[in-house]
């Protein structure tokens, strides 16, 4: 372990590698750190919007789950016995944990957003709602439906099943698009980074020719342009990575009200996920830049 960590501390210092003579102004390495800066902040972002989907996929599989709705439409001379009878029922039936009536002021905040302020309530032909926590896991639904088209006709159980259902199968696609988006980044990083240290090769060509001239090895070469690829873009997706995180800190954060991942900001623990795209992003260059250089010395051989 200990060994591990000199090696490595000795390969960051550039013991041990002729790095020094690749050319610092080299036209293929001077655009690593921008498109790894580019690449690392889009992924940020994408990480973000998986995080902030699959959290709201949660909200609308635990919460929102346990949550129904009881509507009463009845005559108004049956409205008041209806509700009682449904009442009694939801009471009595194993699974239901509380009701409660929703009252017209409440009805009406609910649907401010939809229909403006200062809604005439009393003139709408609104329903009696009752608010239904319930465990889905011990609730009979079947009987209670039964139960309720019996002894309250005008009663009318939702579960939400019908909206919340879709919901959470496109916030699943949304977290796939977004993950889906984290790995393309990491693969076109894999492949711009390739690119540049075969060009970066190819443009140093007659030093590469020197070297092996006083005895060097493809290995020791390849060492040399693959540390400059690895230093150059780890040090771009840090970059790029603290300016996602500065995007991210200015947007509000996610509403538990909301119906859509307007908030998209990392909220706890979730700010370290960021933290893992520079060591990713070095790890990415070192192996696509040292599989590309060898390849390219080989073929010169």
């Amino acid at each position: 372990m200990a060994r591990t960590a000199q090696a490595v501390l000795a390969w960051l210092r550039g013991a041990g590698g002729p790095d020094r003579m690749v050319p610092r102004a080299t036209q293929s390495l001077a655009t690593i750190a921008l498109l790894a800066a580019l690449i690392a902040f889009g992924a940020v972002l994408a990480l973000a919007l998986a995080v902030a989907a699959t959290r709201l996929a949660d909200g609308w599989q635990g919460q929102l789950a346990d949550a129904a709705t009881l509507q009463i439409f009845a005559p108004e001379d049956e409205i008041e016995s209806q509700a009682r009878a449904a009442l009694d029922v939801l009471r009595q039936t194993p699974g239901v944990r509380s009701v409660r009536m929703v009252d017209l002021s409440e009805q009406e905040r609910l649907l401010e957003p939809w229909l403006g302020p200062d809604i005439p309530v009393e003139s709408l032909p609104l329903p009696l709602l009752v608010e239904v926590e319930a465990d889905r896991d011990t609730l009979d639904q079947a009987a209670l439906l039964v139960r309720l088209q019996a002894e309250a006709p005008g009663a009318v159980y939702d579960d939400h099943a019908a909206w919340r259902e879709p919901l959470v199968a496109t916030a699943g696609r949304l977290r796939t698009g977004a993950l889906a988006a984290v790995a393309f980044a990491a693969l076109t990083l894999a492949v711009v980074l390739a690119l540049a240290a075969q060009a970066a090769v190819a443009a140093n060509g007659k030093m590469v020719e020197t070297l092996r001239l006083i005895g060097a090895r493809d290995g020791f070469i390849a060492r040399a342009f693959t540390r400059r690829v690895t230093l150059r873009a780890a040090a771009g997706a840090a970059v790029g990575t603290a300016a996602a995180m500065a995007v991210l800190a200015l947007l509000p954060p996610a509403s538990g009200q909301s119906f859509f991942p307007v908030g998209i900001r990392l909220d706890g623990w979730h700010w370290a996920f960021p933290l893992l795209v520079p060591p990713a992003a070095a790890l990415i260059a070192w192996a696509a830049s040292g599989a590309a250089t060898r390849r390219r010395l080989r073929a010169w051989s």
